[in-house]
């Protein structure tokens, strides 16, 4: 293993229950009607695919844009205070940084991403961030790890990535990563899928698996 890509919601930031409260409360006040499904399927998606997901497959009243802008300023204004940092995650991304290249491969919007490695003084050590706002396709398809993989110079196959939904360990598995799964505990992935990582209970385990996996 050579490098080391990190999923950001959910994994470093706890932030998958703020994302669905938000894109919930839009889809309700511009006139559109949440499905039981909507939460899961939309993890992942890039922020133009789960806009046209809330306007076309809820029914909200916006346009693409119009709806993506209102749930992304609304998400930047709850983390005008400081991101909802997962205790001991970004002490994680240090240390790992201290031993392999990192790098951020998310499907939130760049704005949140920059928020997120502003807050915790992480800048300098994440020298790659790719959101899936700049690939063709979200999680489950591995572009954003690819892209990822690309800019840190390193193969796929030579790289650990770190996930906790359905569709992102996915990803991370369709880009031919070694996968570690830290399960969202309030949107716990598919077993089948979990099963073909190794699974962590809390990030703050990561240091000590991927030393004993090199």
């Amino acid at each position: 293993m050579d490098a080391v890509i990190f999923d950001l919601d959910g994994v470093l930031v706890d932030s998958e229950q703020t994302w669905d409260e938000v894109r919930r409360s839009v889809v309700a006040a511009h006139g559109g009607t949440w499905r039981p499904e909507a939460t899961r399927a939309q993890q992942g998606m890039s922020t133009p695919e789960w806009a046209r997901y809330l306007v076309d497959t809820l029914g909200a009243q916006l346009s693409t844009d119009e709806i993506a802008n209102t749930v992304i300023d609304e998400m930047a204004h709850r983390y005008a205070e400081g991101p909802p940092v997962i205790d001991g995650a970004a002490d994680v991304v240090r240390e790992i940084a201290r031993q392999w290249p990192v790098a951020i491969a998310s499907s939130s919007p760049p704005v949140l991403i920059h928020a997120f490695l502003t807050a915790c003084d992480l800048t300098s050590l994440v020298p790659v961030a790719v959101s899936s706002e700049e690939v063709a396709a979200g999680k489950p398809a591995p572009d954003v790890y690819l892209r990822a993989a690309a800019l840190l110079e390193i193969a796929p196959q030579r790289c650990a990535a770190v996930e906790d939904t359905t569709n992102g360990l996915r990803a991370a598995l369709a880009a031919g990563m070694t996968v570690y799964g830290v399960p969202n505990p309030h949107f716990p992935p598919d077993p089948d899928v979990l099963g073909q990582a190794t699974v962590l209970s809390a990030i703050t385990e990561l240091p000590s698996a991927v030393r004993t996996a090199r």
